[in-house]
This record gives C-alpha cells, structure tokens and sequence, in this order.
C-alpha cells in the first residue's frame, strides 16, 4: 500500500492552495483531496540560523513532508512591548519561507503557552511582575493576560498571513493554545484565542492538541478546529473520530524520545522504538507529527522545568534538547533515524531524497584540552544596589524588572554568633557567604547526596551558619547569591518567580527567629552586555563566584562539544554567546557549540562557575555524550 504526495508548497510563494476537512471528518484535504501530513517538529530558537535548512532536509530525507514549529513569544518579546521577528534564529517568517523552498508544508503552533520545556511553556517573564496575575485565562478572568496575549498576536500576524497556503504560502493549519485539557476546562479562552486571529484576517484552519483523556474530560477543541493528539497513535485516533465526527484527527504529538531534568541518571527516551506505531500510520494514512524530530539547544536561560506531580519536587531541564530524537543535537542521522526512514520509505512511490552530510565536528583532548585561568570575579563586577525603597525584604527577580540570571541579597548582621539559617523559598539555587566565606548554600532541586555534601548545599532545609573566627561578637556581612533556573513549563506552578520569594530568617544559639530586613539587592543578569563589560578584577581568588577565560585558537571550524565534566555548576560563553547551564550532577556533562558560533583565529570562551576556585581543563568533544 503506497501514498505519494500529489502536491507540495511552491517555492515561489505564488501558487495558492486550500486546506479543508472532509464532510465526513474522515481526511485532511488538500486542494480537495484526502492528504496525510507527515510531520516533523523543530523549534527555530534551539537551531543556529546557518542550520536551518540543513535540519529541514534532514526531516525531508526521513520521509516528512511537513515541518511543526513551536513559536516562543517570550523569545520574541523580551521586555514589554518590544518584539523581535527578524533578527537571527528570531526570524520566523525566514524559517517557514526556507520550509516552503524545500518543499515542506508547516504546521504553525504559536500558542501562546507552548510547554515545550521552554522557560514559563513560552509566555513572557514579565508578567511575573503581577504579584495576582493569572495565565492561561480569559479577559473575565485576568484581562491584563489576554491584554498581552492580544498584542503577542497583532505582532506576530503580519508575518504569518502571507505564509498562510490560501496566500500561496506553506502553512497549513495554526494550534489554538497548547494541550489546555491538562490545565484547565474553559473553553471561553480558547474561543478568544480563535477569536484575537480572526480579527487580524487569519481564518484558520485551526485545531488543538491535547492528550486523549483531558480531551474527553476538558472537552478542549474549539470550534469547527481540527484535533492532534499528545502521544497518539491509531487506535486513539479512531476513538476521537468517534467521539468527534464532524473534524479529523491526527497524532499531533509522538514521542520518539523524551526529555532530561538534571539530575535524571542518564539521558531519558534513549529506549523509545515507534517503529511500530509509525507503521500504523503509514498503512492506514494518518496524518502524525514526530515531537520531535530534532530538539536541538535551550541556549542561554531558556530551558523550562516541572514540578513532580507526586512528591512536588522541582525538576529543572538540561540545557540539552537532544531528546534522544533521531536527529541528534547536533544533527546527525541517529539508529532511530535510518529504522524509522526505512519504515516510512517503504510506502512511498517515491524514494527518498538523500540524507544531508553531516556538518563537520571537532575534538581537542588531553594535551590539547584548553586550560582556561582565572579571570574575573562577580564581587568586582557588581552594578549598583537597588533602592533601600525596594529592599526592605527580599523579592524575586521579576519585581526588580529582572528576567534571568542571578541576584545578589546582601545584609549586615549585628552582633553575629552564627545560627540557623532558614530559606524558605529559593528559587533555584543559592550559594551563602558570611563575610568572605562560603558557608553553604539552597537548592531548590533534589541533589545526589555525593555531590551535596562536600559543598554544604542543603534540599528545601535550614542552612546551619558557623561562627566568625572571633571570641567576640562582631558586625559581618551575609551574602546570598541566588540563581534563577528554569521557570516551570507544565501545571498550576506556573507562576515561578525566581529568587528569594518569602522573607529569611535568623536563629541565633537561644534566641528566637529574626526575619531579616532590610537589604542589599544587586542585579546580575548574566546577559551579553554584562560578559562584554567584565572587569578583569578579582580581589579575592578564594571566594567563589569566579569567571575563567581561555583562548581556543581555530584553523578549521566545526560544531564542537565543550566537555564541563571537571567543573560544578555555571554557565558557559563562547565569542559572547550563552551556550546554557552545565552543573555536576549530570547527566549532562557537556554543551554543545555551533560552528556558526565560532571563527578562525582566536575564540574567547568565558565560563562562570558558582563553587568552582581552581580552573580545570576543557576537552572538546564531537558529541553529547
């Protein structure tokens, strides 16, 4: 049994196409015939733009003929107001035009909240700065979120009404919202998503994705919507037809691997075969989209977390989206990925196009290793303190403005003797000093204990703080340094602000608990303007919170894996670009660098380790693991 397809996008944007459903439900139409989508999903802002089209014909050459995108508006608005739909991996319009000159249909899913394990599911950090905020709702509920959520939309539609396949362009249908079934059932506001396209002239077609059983209970499909299913397959498709006669469905979310928190023994989903499922559909032409086909990077702050639904632990993801899906992170045709190519190819009239060469990589080790030196400290390189107006307790990032990186809490204690020190709520990770000693610090994440314990770091508890070296009491300064991971991209925990959330309190030996007022707050976001203005400064090499520097010098480039697994936790630039986080508890133990990052001659590379004092070499690696 063999399907060919009959029509692809015109790759001179001229040729115009219409896109229905059956009167029976039963098929996606194309131009009026029955069309099975064969879809691939990968995100633009985990992929290097010189990358693009190598990672699209890859997804070709393995049978697709179809590309999903998730489009991350906080990516895309990165303070209020101000968006960017054109610069580097941001320009989207670039990405679905690129789809279309290869041939390849797109399916437009731009939330607003995406999940995707992308930081706050894709909605914008500052709308954190609301301490009632409510999101995800309608405008009777909050109408200062579906304020935004209009904007985000009255941005975005200019570029997205001229791809539509009505305008001649290659976007087949746009996902109202994201898997809202497991979130809540209120289908005014996703009638008032469908509702905010309408009026910017973008008639659709539309549908929703939800797994099928909050699909049943949530009854989460908007009107005359198509309907995708989260970890679908065939037997769970006929069952909605049944339930949802009058629209089609498909399988808009299978998993060919899945994703890693850190901490995770080792990378999740490697053990995942679809092969099976994939064969199902191939034979009965169902349409499925592959979540994903190719994860890529969340460079810089962007990668999301959860919280475990049983104990409530706080799950922060790797930088890594490798997602054991069969293009690797760095593009590679994985084992996953010539099986499955082998199943699809073979009900095809067609054959297959040839697989991309994979872009060069490369290796330094041993001897070769780069040694990086001490370089900087974060002590030297503090902006100036907040407003005491601001300060008198402790708040998270997003009430100073702040939408990553890190925070400095400063505080002078009278009469120290030592204590207990208890933080209640850390969000995410907190290194304390008292004076310039480092006493221990807070993870907000669950620790291996044989990576916990040399480093004092406490999981959710009271932090014991010794007593200066001194038979008498004496004013000292206490330090927190706080580092915002992840914001939760799934469920009611949404609403993640990072840093100190509740006020700190004080027990000195016999007394009772002080709530500590009354501070100092420095902002570090860690940004690429705050790396391109270091001072190389570092006035106490023996206090932790330090920036090494070394020079990779190049004759050739190629994508490269820089190997931390010598270092604790921080992060990692490469000529001013933010590779993401890297910390000891694994799995992941290095991050992964574009070529297109790096240039012949001298590269500067910057690393910015909590803990770490000594520097250690790097070894460059071909790949993740």
């Amino acid at each position: 049994m063999q399907s060919m397809d009959t029509n692809t996008p015109a790759s001179t944007g001229k040729a115009t196409h219409t896109v229905s459903f059956s009167q029976d439900g039963e098929s996606f139409l194309l131009d009026g015939e029955p069309f099975q989508i064969r879809s691939g999903e990968m995100h633009p802002a985990r992929i290097p733009a010189d990358y693009w089209q190598h990672r699209i014909l890859m997804a070709k050459a393995m049978g697709m003929n179809c590309i999903a995108l998730y489009v991350m508006w906080n990516y895309h608005e990165t303070s209020p107001g101000t968006f960017d739909f054109r610069t580097g991996n941001r320009d989207i319009e670039a990405f679905i035009r690129l789809c279309q000159q290869e041939g390849m249909w797109v399916l437009l899913r731009p939330g607003p909240y995406i999940c995707g394990e992308w930081d706050l599911g894709g909605i914008p950090w500052y709308l954190l700065s609301d301490p009632d905020i409510q999101l995800r709702t309608d405008s009777a509920h909050d109408p200062r979120y579906m304020s935004a959520v209009a904007r985000y939309i009255r941005e975005l539609s200019p570029c997205i009404e001229p791809l539509l396949v009505n305008r001649g362009g290659p976007i087949l249908m746009i996902q109202i919202e994201n898997e809202f079934g497991s979130y809540a059932a209120n289908p005014a506001y996703l009638e008032e998503i469908r509702q905010l396209w309408l009026q910017e002239g973008i008639q659709g077609p539309f549908y929703t994705e939800d797994g099928i059983r909050q699909l049943e209970q949530n009854r989460t499909n908007v009107s005359g919507g198509a309907i995708a299913l989260s970890n679908g397959d065939a037997e769970q498709i006929a069952a909605v037809r049944q339930q949802f006669p009058a629209v089609p469905a498909m399988a808009g979310e299978v998993y060919p691997g899945w994703l890693t928190h850190w901490g995770d023994e080792t990378f999740n989903g490697t053990a995942a075969d679809i092969s099976a499922t994939l064969d199902a559909f191939m034979q009965r032409k169902l349409s499925f989209n592959l979540y994903v086909i190719h994860g890529g990077t969340s460079f810089g702050f962007y990668a999301g977390a959860n919280v475990d639904a049983d104990s409530g632990e706080y799950q922060p993801d790797i930088t890594s989206y490798d997602y054991a899906a069969p293009i690797s992170e760095q593009g590679v045709a994985t084992s996953k990925y010539m099986k499955y190519r082998g199943v699809i190819g073979r009900y095809l009239s067609t054959p297959l196009p040839e697989i991309p060469q994979p872009v060069p990589t490369i290796s330094r080790k041993g001897s070769r290793a780069l040694m990086p030196e001490l370089y900087a400290s974060v002590w030297d390189n503090l902006p100036a303190a907040l407003p005491a107006a601001q300060t008198v307790d402790p708040q998270p990032f997003e009430m100073y403005g702040q939408a990553f990186g890190f925070a400095l809490y400063r505080k002078t204690l009278q009469g120290y003797r030592g204590g207990v020190l208890d933080i209640k709520e850390v969000h995410d990770y907190a290194t304390v000093f008292i004076g310039e000693q480092y006493v221990g610090g807070v993870s907000r994440a669950w620790m291996p204990e044989h990576h916990a314990q040399p480093l004092n770091v406490m999981h959710h508890a009271p932090l014991v703080l010794p007593p200066v070296s001194s038979s008498q009491e004496r004013e000292v300064s206490m330090e927190i340094l706080v580092e915002g991971m992840g914001r939760v991209n799934y469920g009611h925990a949404m609403l993640d602000r990072k840093g100190l959330l509740e006020p700190v309190t004080l027990t000195e030996a016999g007394d009772s608990s002080d709530t500590l007022t009354g501070w100092e707050v420095f902002l570090l976001p860690m940004d690429a303007a705050f790396i391109a203005n270091l001072r190389a400064v570092c006035a106490n090499p023996r206090k932790a919170g330090l920036f090494f520097k070394a020079t990779l010098s190049l004759d050739t480039l190629g994508d490269t894996y820089l190997d931390m697994h010598r270092w604790t936790k921080g992060v990692v630039w490469v000529n001013g670009n933010n590779l993401g986080r890297y910390w000891n508890i694994g799995p992941q133990k290095r991050l992964y660098c574009p070529a297109p990052w790096l240039r012949l001659g001298d590269n500067e590379i910057i690393i910015f380790d909590l803990h770490q004092m000594e520097a250690k070499p790097v070894e460059l690696a071909r790949t993740l693991s």
